[in-house]
């Protein structure tokens, strides 16, 4: 709200048709204003074109996090899928701090193992605190339930809630498309 005030202010004193105020004997003061209001609005806003908005060490963050191994047991059929619907899953912003919530759907054809669900459950639950963005969520997710349950295929679908008015949802599958 103060940045759309102040950026309405900034527009208010850039209108070069504006008269010069009672008492002004040119418009230097006007100008002065102007560059003041221009470099409060600067300040507050983060999008400076000078400074990087995400740099690399936010794009890997969580990444690097140890998770836990996901248990396993001896599939008894084939040809069948499971799926796996976390509907509270959260996360925080690496960038921001903020909490993120979700809904994480895991889809898969077990080959020779199938994922322990309280296994699984506990996996998910280390990223309650971990700042890790939600594409490397869905990726991660992705990369581990491979890495443990070997599948014939695997899909890992978040669905993001709204921040900023803008809800996200990706999907990661493997194999990998080339």
């Amino acid at each position: 709200m103060v940045l759309g005030l102040m950026l309405a202010e900034v527009l208010r004193l850039h209108k070069s048709h504006e008269p010069t105020a009672p008492g002004e004997p040119d418009g230097r003061f006007r100008q002065r204003r102007r560059k003041l209001c221009l470099g409060e609005y600067c300040r507050y806003n983060r999008s400076m074109p000078n400074s990087p908005r995400y740099t690399p060490e936010h794009a890997a963050a969580g990444l690097d996090y140890k998770f836990p191994e996901i248990e396993t047991w001896p599939n008894q059929f084939p040809g069948y899928e499971i799926v796996v619907d976390d509907p509270e899953f959260t996360s925080v912003c690496p960038k921001t701090g903020l909490p993120d919530f979700g809904a994480l759907k895991i889809q898969y054809m077990p080959d020779k193992d199938c994922l322990e669900l309280k296994s699984l459950k506990e996996y998910l639950q280390c990223y309650r605190n971990l700042g890790i963005f939600q594409e490397n969520v869905v990726n991660q997710v992705l990369q581990d339930v491979v890495k443990w349950a070997k599948p014939v295929w695997a899909e890992v679908r978040g669905e993001f809630r709204p921040r900023g008015g803008i809800s996200t949802t990706i999907v990661a599958r493997w194999p990998r498309p080339k």
